[in-house]
């Protein structure tokens, strides 16, 4: 399995990451910034908005106040929130939309510069301190590459948007993959339904090429550091269309012939339409 990066390494990895987001809209003017994005409800400005909020509630700040000139929208009764962390993500990026594309990128660059302060001054003893996170309370250097996880998520939703091609492989994205797999174990119980007995290995074929091997028993999937025997069945995809897949942001169904089923095909299409999951 793969190995949490150290501090140092995960904070460069943080700061490379939010560079890369900030060279994608760099150049957008305000109506390319109110484009739709992959994720219901949220436009490209909303998805940079949502990285500013997170970046800042972890400095320890709170969203703006509402302004009483706009609709107040009670953000619990939108389809896509889902729980408390979609909650607070939803306040923060509807009280950053009245600013402009412009404004939101220079708080943007102003935030994680502060957020890179913040995480290079941290000592060993408060990177391993447990914190409340998104997948419960772990180590804060875990949250953190579930950060890293989130926003290279949300790089891809905003080339997508764009409609630009973006590196998807190296070590960000080598980081961001050790998210997308931990819990594949559940989906292939809960969500493909697969029985007691079941092998089944994911060809990831690039550009995060790996082989992720999971089996069932008891009931619990589990996701394996090597194959136990000969996969019941084998399905192989592009990383990138797994990390959408994986991540929400298409189906299955849109990707016709690019994705091979081999062996038990009826468990692997099952497996390949409940990928989908949310922090």
């Amino acid at each position: 399995m793969t190995e949490t990066p150290g501090r140092e390494q995960l904070t460069d990895l943080l700061a490379q990451q939010w560079e890369a987001i900030a060279l994608l809209v760099t150049d957008l003017d305000e109506k390319a910034w109110r484009r739709t994005s992959p994720l219901p409800g949220w436009t490209l400005f909303d998805v940079v908005a949502h990285v500013v909020g997170t970046e800042s509630w972890l400095l320890g700040e709170t969203p703006p106040p509402h302004d009483p000139l706009r609709p107040k929208t009670d953000v619990r009764t939108l389809p896509h929130v889902r729980n408390e962390v979609a909650v607070l993500n939803e306040i923060w990026v509807d009280r950053l939309r009245p600013l402009s594309g412009k404004r939101l990128l220079a708080l943007f660059d102003e935030t994680t510069e502060r957020r890179r302060a913040a995480l290079a001054a941290m000592d060993d003893d408060a990177w391993q301190a447990a914190t409340v996170s998104p997948v419960g309370q772990v180590p804060y250097g875990r949250f953190m590459r579930v950060r890293l996880f989130d926003c290279w998520m949300h790089e891809l939703d905003l080339a997508d948007g764009i409609g630009r091609s973006v590196s998807e492989g190296g070590a960000r994205a080598e980081t961001a993959f050790t998210e997308l797999t931990l819990g594949l174990g559940r989906a292939v119980v809960k969500g493909a339904k697969a029985p007691d007995g079941s092998l089944i290995t994911l060809d990831l074929t690039g550009p995060v090429t790996r082989q992720v091997h999971l089996s069932v028993a008891g009931g619990r999937g589990s996701v394996l550091d090597e194959a136990a025997d000969e996969p019941t069945t084998v399905i192989r995809v592009d990383s990138g269309l797994f990390a959408r897949l994986r991540g929400g942001r298409t189906t299955a169904d849109r990707h016709p012939g690019e994705v091979v089923v081999e062996g038990d095909t009826a468990l692997g299409e099952r497996l390949v339409r409940n990928l989908a999951f949310t922090i």
